[in-house]
């Protein structure tokens, strides 16, 4: 249920799932919510800033085993949906 974001999926914690060509797993927010975003976005200042966050928190080593991003998850949704309408 909810709504559905152009180029960002929620995906289930299922270790099981096929990972879309192109796309990779960040955990977000308190609850670490998993989502599938395009590498593409990996590039965007927005995201960069996010990331370089998350190097100053976890470091290299994140305790989900995927990227983890010490950001709340609204703030996440607001700005990968930017990024889906460029």
């Amino acid at each position: 249920m909810g709504f559905h974001l152009p180029g960002i999926r929620r995906a289930s914690s299922s270790k099981g799932l096929d990972m879309p060509k192109g796309y990779l797993a960040v955990y977000v927010g308190v609850k670490m919510k998993r989502f599938v975003i395009p590498m593409s976005y990996l590039n965007q200042t927005s995201l960069q800033e996010l990331l370089s966050q998350a190097v100053e928190e976890f470091g290299y080593d994140h305790p989900m085993g995927g990227l983890t991003i010490p950001c709340e998850e609204d703030l996440f949704l607001d700005i990968t949906s930017r990024l889906s309408r460029c």
